[in-house]
């Protein structure tokens, strides 16, 4: 029985084609029928800590739509990134369409840092449609700067959940000679805030936002270009070669990062900056949804390989050797 396995990379081209819209748009401009409110939470107690402005509320659906043609196919299995509570974003499932083709519909979290929704379809006549899409609500917050920023540290002692944004990652090669180069000139002399504020500027100095092909770090640090992903990338090595945690986080059609400092009384946090786009240190204004943080995961499907993204996957087998499935993912705005 022929077998079929298809993975689905992370187009950087829907993000570069998305990117100006999402620059562009305010937060209450009805991007995925997000409504703005108030405040998120309560100003934190800990004036080192990021505070939360107003909020959006968005529906937000996410699946996959399967046609058997050709023939049937069994075995579907199915995997898609969807999204997850963080500080700044609540979520919660108000809506779930199956259809009785599917028999398992379930969800797993990947490294604490992204969660896939899996879709079981044991059998799929020919010319049969089955579908799994559920609608999300999401309470998403935008992140304003801390009261006090000048006694924040890097971290001395990280531990295991921390320590892994300090190593290298895809597209991030934050040994590279010349990158470890530029980070030394450009954090001569500085700590703390101070210190990753001057890796976020000088990569803006360095490399103009430009469309073009996933490239990374290194190679947008020569060539003097490179869109949100390499932005992304470049301020997150240097930031990793000087010894600052940083990380990547995946929202809908855009990417940004965030970088951890701990305060005098030892408390650490994640604070996000914007690569690409209007300059925002320390503050983050969108209220994209938020899919997935980190650029470095372990999917239990794809083993022995290191992924960037957690993007969508699908395996199975055709009866006869005749069928093939046609896959529509579902990732949009309700």
């Amino acid at each position: 029985m022929p077998q079929f396995s298809t993975q689905i990379r992370i187009s950087s081209n829907f993000h570069r084609r998305k990117l100006l819209q999402v620059l562009s748009a305010a937060c209450g401009s009805g991007l995925l029928g997000s409504q703005v409110r108030g405040q998120f939470q309560e100003e934190p107690s800990d004036i080192h800590a990021p505070r939360f402005g107003a909020m959006g509320i968005q529906r937000y659906r996410v699946g996959v739509r399967v046609v058997a043609e050709g023939g049937r196919c069994r075995d579907i299995y199915a995997t898609l990134p969807v999204p997850k509570d963080w500080p700044e974003q609540r979520v919660r499932i108000v809506q779930e369409d199956t259809t009785t083709d599917v028999r398992h519909l379930r969800f797993r979290d990947v490294d604490n840092a992204a969660r896939q929704m899996i879709v079981e379809i044991p059998d799929l006549p020919a010319g049969r449609e089955a579908r799994a899409i559920v609608t999300y609500e999401l309470e998403r917050s935008a992140i304003l700067p801390p009261h006090t920023t000048n006694d924040l540290k890097l971290p001395t002692r990280s531990d295991r959940e921390i320590s892994v944004f300090l190593r290298p990652s895809p597209y991030i090669e934050s040994r590279h000679t010349s990158i470890v180069r530029l980070m030394r000139e450009t954090t001569q002399g500085k700590e703390g805030w101070e210190k990753v504020e001057s890796i976020y500027d000088v990569v803006r100095q360095r490399v103009e936002y430009r469309n073009g092909e996933l490239k990374g770090a290194a190679r947008a640090l020569k060539d003097g270009w490179g869109d949100c992903e390499e932005l992304t990338c470049l301020f997150i090595a240097m930031a990793r070669a000087a010894g600052i945690p940083a990380r990547t986080v995946w929202v809908e059609g855009h990417c940004y990062p965030e970088f951890y400092l701990v305060c005098p009384e030892a408390n650490g946090y994640w604070y996000p900056c914007q690569a690409a786009g209007a300059r925002a240190f320390g503050s983050m204004p969108d209220l994209l949804p938020i899919l997935q943080k980190g650029d470095s995961f372990r999917d239990p499907d794809r083993p022995g390989r290191s992924l960037r993204y957690v993007s969508e996957f699908i395996r199975g087998s055709a009866v006869g050797g005749a069928g093939s499935p046609r896959v529509v993912w579902v990732r949009e705005g309700a």
